[in-house]
């Protein structure tokens, strides 16, 4: 089920040549930092994105561990990540698109004269012939 929250541990190595991220529930959810609040940063965005594509997938989304059930090593730690899925969410569904089209040359000819911006035309042009409101 969708939840507008996710809080996930995550396992931070430290190495000197940065912090690799990884979370014990969510496999092959991986990523890296150069600092601490990179890292933080960096684990967010994977989160999110690993979360998100599980959600289009309707992959069942599993519960986190519990801190202290997890074991590290000397050089790991654990961070509590949290992201808010709505505005990601929104973010994602708003996230522009190219799309490759066809058309007579005469016709893209006259455009040209006109300026015409192909990417706010169509768009509008689905709205109207789909029927629907924009997203914002």
């Amino acid at each position: 089920m969708k939840q507008d929250r996710y809080i996930y541990p995550a396992i931070f190595d430290y190495a000197a040549d940065g912090i690799s991220v990884e979370f014990a529930d969510l496999p092959g959810c991986l990523t890296f930092g150069k600092s601490d609040r990179e890292a933080v940063e960096m684990a967010k965005e994977a989160m999110a994105l690993h979360l998100y594509g599980m959600e289009q997938g309707n992959d069942p989304i599993p519960n986190a561990t519990n801190i202290k059930d997890l074991n590290v090593e000397p050089n790991q730690t654990v961070v509590l990540i949290d992201v808010w899925m709505s505005p990601f969410r929104d973010e994602m569904n708003n996230k522009a698109v190219k799309k490759t089209l066809t058309i007579p040359k005469w016709l893209d000819d006259i455009a040209k004269e006109k300026n015409v911006n192909y990417s706010h035309v169509l768009k509008e042009a689905l709205i109207e012939y789909l029927g629907v409101k924009e997203k914002r």
